[in-house]
């Protein structure tokens, strides 16, 4: 699945490297690089992007344009891009929609990781529904198949998790909004056939994956 993604800085510099390089990752399209505050919802309206990167100083009305995307594309969702990601920015950042933080000092791969994160994350959770009976060789072979596909930012949350953390503080350690973590919890759960988080931060770690 290709991820439609929309970049937005004030800097033409940072913009236009960040556009470029994301636009070389395989499962991304980068449909628009704004470079003015007032231009990101209207591009964001023509170009419908999945996730909507924004460098945008919170200051200058960076939590009012979250607010706002939200309102005119449910599906759009957001990752801000910030100098400094104190606790209070990302609570509040958090409280007006965001769904994943990175400081500007990040590497690539961490916003690479924060943008797939979003956009897992605005999709229903997996696994609410109750998984249909299989015999006990097919669930091994499916476990063993999804031991190879752990992501990282899953082993992340399973790691701390495993250390008795709550979602919340999961989701604060790692700048993401709660409704990630649990996405991301659920996706770990059912690879791992966990009963719950914490037995899937077990059954990782007992496997070596953490």
């Amino acid at each position: 699945m290709t991820i439609r993604v929309l970049v937005a800085d004030e800097q033409l510099l940072p913009l236009d490297a960040i556009a470029e390089v994301l636009s070389s990752v395989k499962d991304f399209e980068v449909v628009g690089a704004v470079s003015r505050s007032s231009m990101i919802v209207p591009v964001a309206v023509r170009r419908r992007p999945d996730v909507a990167v924004l460098g945008m100083g919170t200051a200058q009305g960076g939590f009012r344009l979250v607010r706002e995307l939200g309102m005119r594309l449910p599906d759009c969702r957001v990752v801000l891009m910030a100098a400094r990601p104190t606790r209070t920015l990302v609570d509040r950042a958090v409280s007006a929609g965001v769904l994943g933080v990175v400081t500007k000092q990040t590497k690539i791969p961490r916003l690479v990781d924060a943008i797939r994160d979003a956009a897992a994350g605005g999709r229903p959770a997996p696994g609410d529904a109750e998984p249909p009976a299989d015999d006990p060789a097919a669930r091994t072979a499916r476990s063993a198949v999804a031991e190879q596909v752990l992501s990282e930012r899953e082993r992340e949350i399973l790691r701390l998790t495993a250390t008795g953390a709550s979602v919340k503080e999961v989701a604060r350690e790692l700048y993401l909004a709660a409704g990630t973590v649990r996405n991301l919890t659920s996706g770990a759960m059912r690879k791992l056939d966990g009963r719950n988080r914490f037995d899937a931060a077990r059954i990782a770690a007992e496997r070596g994956l953490l």
